[in-house]
Parts: structure tokens; sequence; C-alpha cells
């Protein structure tokens, strides 16, 4: 099966739940192409971007593992090649 390139989406609407999003996210290092957050101090949420290349299984499962997660938002849009 072939690596894909997706992008990740994540909204933190709670602040408490940023250590266990980091926990996911680090457990998926090797596959992580690189990531952006950024604070929304006026709304009080950050929004984070995550570019992974790997299995669509692999990705589906991060998906999860993030939207099992109390008190975020995610979203994952994948290449189409």
């Amino acid at each position: 099966m072939e690596n894909r390139v997706a992008l990740i989406s994540i909204i933190v609407e709670n602040a408490q739940a940023v250590e266990e999003v980091n926990r996911a996210l680090h457990e998926a290092r090797e596959e992580i192409i690189g990531h952006m957050g950024l604070p929304y101090r006026e709304r009080k949420i950050s929004i984070i971007s995550v570019a992974v290349d790997a299995k669509e299984a692999d990705i589906q499962s991060l998906t999860e593992k993030l939207s099992a997660i109390s008190g975020i938002r995610v979203q994952t849009m994948l290449s189409g090649i």
C-alpha cells in the first residue's frame, strides 16, 4: 500500500486537551512532514495544521486518536496521489 499525503486540521477548544494532542502527534512523528500551530487568544482556541505522509490506514488511525480527545475538532483531507 502506497503512502498518501494528508493535511490534518485540528481546532483545540479546551486548553486541557493540548497535552493529549501533543502526545498523539509525538507518536506519529515519523509520518509528520511539518506542522503549524496558531493560538487565537481572542477566541481562546488553538488552530493546528499537520501535514503527513503515511499509509492511509495510519492517517485514519491518527485522525481517530485525535477525534477521541475531548475538546478538539479534527478534519482530514487526503491528496489524490
